[in-house]
């Protein structure tokens, strides 16, 4: 008997053998499983706008810095022990000076690229803090700190506060006159704490000032502790972010339950990587052409010696402007003095952060709103805040001419006295003044986009009616510009219950509930905001106008 041979049936064509980068990448997707990650979250929409890039400048100046300053651990020497200096800065030849200043010196004038990098790490911190400031700034005058944003906010308030003080210990590390002066300033501070005040300088100095190791303990905590937490909060910041969604501006086809915009891969990525060479570049720039703490003009610090011209970093020079424009008041009571000129301002100083910090839960409890926001608003459409948030910025501002008076001073040939004078008396008028001409001026652009949609664009066409009067023709405006001068919610004050219950007995209302429906009719009612106007107030005018009526009128809110 003959076998037939068997003919095996048709199979799949054999595909190539997986390459070493996949094999790798199924070896880890089996371990960890980044392709259904990769698969659910690159593709995420994101919302693009202009203002966003506020907090990418300062994401990526704060990478600058960190990749900066681990170059400069590697020459810095944090010590406080005396050497003579032998280096290539002739001018301070045979100077005794601190082992933190001379290392210093050496980065900046015998290490190759030295001088270059030091420059973009302080460049970079000046634009982080301020970038991280505008971008906050952003954020409150948008309402994008609303549910579910509040804890992000506070995350983005501790990184500004934690970059100031970080800030100020980085450019107290050389131990030259300039930064020495500037922890002079922080010791006489300390000092004005009553009872706690001495121990605390004891501690912080290891004795009398200067001491010999207040510069290692900054070190410790200007390149390990403080880095540490910011790059925590940084990371919570961005996982909240990516959480709750970015928010978005109001506009057609947008929602508080969608997201218009590109996707994170790889359009948003490609965006950002190029935005994010394009900063290092211009602070590369900045480092180069621009110079910033020149050390070595100062000289080593001494205790008996203080520079003429000393001002902090901008981030600090409020505080700076607090001690100035203090009246110098002490009280002595039992033998000891209570020095006010110093400590009034010291406890100012957190205050002045801390009001616009809690803002987003005083306006909670204001308004008494629980729903989430996901779409920003105009900065005119909320008067109160928009004037709140520029009185705070005009008394920043305000503090900072304070904190440099003697320079205003010498450099336009103004009195001395006079500017504390201004600054003193602009302390209590200044915000007053600001607010108020903000308020008004949000309510006249309300009021003007008001008049646009009830009447139209101008068109600039004259017409003559037949009894000699001339006219302006208005075109109506187009849906999409109805619906984005209409779209946005205006909250309506809060009223107190009656006095008086159903069953005739007076009611106890609390104080709290008083002070909460005084402030929101300030808020929302009557002088607080220009009414929107109505679907039949609009469907009048246009066929007084003789415009044909549209499909879709924009609808008040009630």
């Amino acid at each position: 008997m003959t076998d037939t041979p068997h003919t095996p049936a048709a199979g799949p064509a054999p595909t190539a053998p997986a390459s070493r980068g996949e094999r790798l990448a199924t070896w880890a997707d089996g371990r960890l499983g980044v392709f259904s990650l990769a698969k659910a979250n690159l593709r995420k929409i994101f919302p693009d706008h202009w203002s966003f890039m506020l907090g990418e400048v300062a994401l990526y100046s704060f990478l600058i810095i960190i990749l900066t300053g681990v170059y400069l651990t590697l020459f810095f020497e944090p010590s406080m022990s005396e050497v003579v200096y032998h280096g290539s800065y002739t001018p301070l030849h045979d100077i005794r000076m601190s082992a933190a200043y001379r290392s210093t010196l050496d980065i900046s004038f015998d290490i190759r690229g030295g001088l270059l990098l030091r420059q973009l790490h302080h460049w970079a911190a000046l634009v982080f803090i301020m970038a991280m400031l505008v971008h906050m700034m952003r954020v409150f005058f948008t309402g994008a700190f609303r549910k579910p944003r509040e804890l992000n906010w506070l995350f983005g308030a501790g990184l500004l506060i934690l970059g100031m003080f970080d800030g100020f210990m980085g450019y107290s590390l050389p131990d030259d006159l300039l930064s020495g002066t500037g922890i002079r300033f922080m010791e006489g501070a300390i000092l004005s704490l009553p009872i706690v005040g001495t121990y605390l300088v004891m501690f912080l100095f290891g004795g009398e000032f200067p001491g010999t190791i207040i510069v290692p303990r900054l070190f410790t905590v200007h390149v390990l502790l403080i880095p540490g937490i910011m790059a925590a909060l940084l990371v919570a910041h961005l996982i909240l972010v990516f959480y709750h969604k970015h928010t978005q501006g109001f506009g057609p086809g947008r929602n508080n339950r969608n997201v218009v915009g590109m996707p994170l891969m790889p359009v948003y990525m490609a965006k950002a990587g190029g935005f994010f060479f394009l900063v290092t570049g211009i602070l590369a720039v900045f480092s180069a052409i621009a110079q910033v703490n020149p050390i070595w003009s100062y000289g080593p610090y001494r205790p008996d010696q203080v520079t003429t011209d000393a001002q902090p970093d901008w981030y600090m020079g409020f505080s700076e402007g607090l001690i100035r424009i203090m009246p110098g008041w002490e009280i002595n009571l039992w033998g000891h003095t209570l020095v006010l000129g110093v400590l009034i301002p010291l406890l100012i100083f957190p205050m002045i952060l801390l009001v616009l910090w809690c803002y987003p839960f005083f306006e909670a409890w204001l308004t008494k709103d629980n729903r989430e926001h996901h779409i920003t608003e105009r900065p005119r459409n909320n008067p109160s805040r928009t004037a709140f948030g520029a009185a705070w910025i005009s008394e920043y501002a305000l503090l900072l001419v304070g904190g440099g008076n003697d320079l205003f001073a010498t450099h336009f040939h103004i009195s001395l006295n006079a500017i504390t004078w201004v600054c003193r008396i602009g302390f209590f008028v200044l915000p007053v003044l600001v607010f108020v001409i903000t308020k008004r001026w949000c309510l006249g652009l309300q009021r003007r986009d008001r008049e646009k949609v009830l009447h139209g664009r101008e068109s600039g066409v004259i017409l003559r009616k037949p009894h000699g009067e001339f006219v302006e023709i208005h075109e109506p405006l187009t849906q999409t510009d109805l619906y984005f001068h209409t779209a946005h919610e205006q909250p309506v004050p809060y009223e107190l219950s009656p006095e008086v219950d159903e069953h005739g007995v007076r009611r106890r209302l609390p104080w709290s509930e008083r002070l909460r429906a005084r402030i929101s009719r300030s808020y929302f009612g009557e002088g607080g905001q220009i009414p929107k106007p109505e679907a039949e107030e609009y469907r009048q005018l246009m066929a007084a106008h003789g415009h044909a009526e549209p499909e879709r009128v924009p609808e008040g809110h009630h």
